[in-house]
């Protein structure tokens, strides 16, 4: 689980990573849409992370794997771990706590893509071309139809809770791309999911009551966000980080929000205006050419 040599090509199986990622992220979103009737949402992710910490942490020691030696590593991981697992899920969590509906809060957060190829022109120094540039304006048309009225999309609260959410694992992305190439991803995914836990637990105390209902539907939701989802699902995105561009690696976040659109659906019984499916799908072309690669 140590970074892979840049210019070594990635395993076959890495092909089947993103389908499998775009499944169990989607349902990160309609976790806590069942878990957040049970406890507040930092109280939530407090113990969310406190488990996947522990048991992240459980496995870097049994397998013996590399921890930091420098400061600077141990630092990149928790502003990682802060922006990752602080910021974009205690937006996600505090929006759909706030009445935002599952579907439009994966809508907003998974315009990534789109705010990713924006950043990577100062950040990774990718310059952007005339299709490109366009491709952005395009998205920026998507996500004004997306938002454009706060009765159907949520409170607004909610939404500013989700553009939160967006700005932070967008900026964990490209900082992750950049900086963490190089450590292990055991000991790294111990490191931010504590650091996150730190950030929530004083949170939880100061802002929320700390009640917790009990139940079998509580607990369940509880250990598959805790475990596969923290645990599998950012490793599996952190996978593929380091296998892949950063532009191609987002762009699988636009098959996210039809997910749990359908998911919603079955669930919830939430819907999508034609106005917000329009939005999206011209969102989703936005970054089809911001991210589509010139041919030789």
């Amino acid at each position: 689980m140590t970074a892979s040599a840049p210019n070594l090509p990635a395993p076959a199986w890495v092909a089947f990573m993103p389908p499998v990622f775009v499944l169990l992220w989607s349902t990160g979103f309609v976790g806590a849409k069942f878990g957040l009737p049970y406890a507040e949402p930092f109280t939530f992710l407090a113990m969310r992370l406190a488990i996947a910490g522990t048991v992240m942490t459980a496995i870097a020691l049994y397998t013996r794997a590399p921890w930091p030696r420098r400061f600077s590593e141990v630092r990149d991981a928790v502003i990682v771990g802060v922006l990752l697992h602080g910021i974009y899920l205690g937006g996600v969590f505090l929006a759909i706590s706030l009445g935002s509906g599952a579907g439009i809060t994966a809508v907003i957060t998974g315009l990534q893509p789109l705010l990713t190829a924006t950043f990577a022109i100062s950040f990774l120094k990718e310059p952007l071309s005339g299709r490109q540039i366009l491709g952005l304006l395009i998205g920026l048309v998507g996500l004004v139809l997306v938002v454009w009225t706060g009765q159907d999309a949520g409170p607004w609260g909610g939404i500013i809770a989700c553009f939160a959410s967006l700005l932070g694992i967008t900026v964990a992305t490209l900082y992750q791309k950049r900086f963490g190439a190089s450590r292990d991803l055991r000991t790294d995914s111990a490191i931010q999911m504590m650091a996150a836990f730190v950030l929530f637990a004083p949170l939880s105390l100061i802002f929320e009551t700390g009640d917790v209902q009990w139940s079998t539907p509580f607990i369940l939701t509880l250990a598959w966000l805790a475990i596969p989802m923290s645990i599998g699902t950012f490793n599996l995105l952190n996978l593929m980080i380091r296998w892949g561009a950063v532009a191609r690696v987002t762009s699988v976040f636009y098959l996210v929000p039809p997910t749990v659109a359908i998911e919603s659906w079955l669930l919830f019984g939430e819907t999508l205006s034609l106005r917000q499916v329009a939005g999206m799908a011209l969102a989703a072309l936005g970054v089809a050419l911001v991210a589509r690669r010139k041919k030789a």
